[in-house]
């Protein structure tokens, strides 16, 4: 069964990935959650990341890499106090506005068979209450959902990052969903 969430460019079976809000990256295109002006850029060989509209950089695309803080933005909005568990990193977003992830799009952003990735899980409080590694199976998206299934079968967890093992680098963000 596919299920179509609110305010969400896509379809999913079980949980959405979330990219960057489009208010987040206006103030990341300015300056990035390490006080540094945004730079774009062109990447002429595409690839990388967008954590903006959860797809590749295809190739001529301007982009920019900076520095941010998923946790801190999500503590902003909910009053949780993440402490030492605030950390920011390097992402890429695209250097000018874009329309977020396609229409119709399936799956689950930047995988591929095979791929190490860390589901790490937060409490409502924004401290780590757990993670597993997942090794990307032949079937995808039920690798995810179980992933997400298993993370959000603990009630104290409120959201998951999806992170790379090689980089460490921030792939995307699910949350609890709402179940009143």
């Amino acid at each position: 069964m596919t299920t179509t969430y609110p305010g969400t460019a896509h379809t999913r079976t079980a949980h959405t990935p979330l990219p960057i809000a489009p208010a987040v990256l206006a103030r990341l295109r300015d300056t990035d959650d390490a006080g540094r002006p945004c730079v774009p850029f062109v990447d002429h060989e595409g690839g990388s990341p967008l954590r903006c509209c959860l797809r590749p950089v295809a190739p001529g695309e301007s982009i920019a890499l900076v520095s941010y803080a998923p946790l801190r933005r999500w503590a902003a909005e909910t009053g949780a106090a993440p402490g030492a568990y605030d950390e920011q990193g390097p992402v890429f977003i695209h250097g000018e506005p874009c329309a977020g992830p396609s229409q119709g799009r399936s799956g689950y952003p930047f995988s591929r068979p095979g791929a190490l990735r860390t589901v790490r899980r937060y409490s409502a409080e924004g401290h780590i209450v757990g993670g597993r590694l997942l090794e990307i199976p032949e079937d995808e998206e039920r690798g995810f959902d179980a992933a997400f299934d298993e993370a959000f079968a603990d009630p104290r967890v409120a959201l998951v990052h999806v992170r790379a093992v090689e980089y460490g680098c921030f792939h995307f963000e699910v949350r609890r969903r709402d179940t009143t």
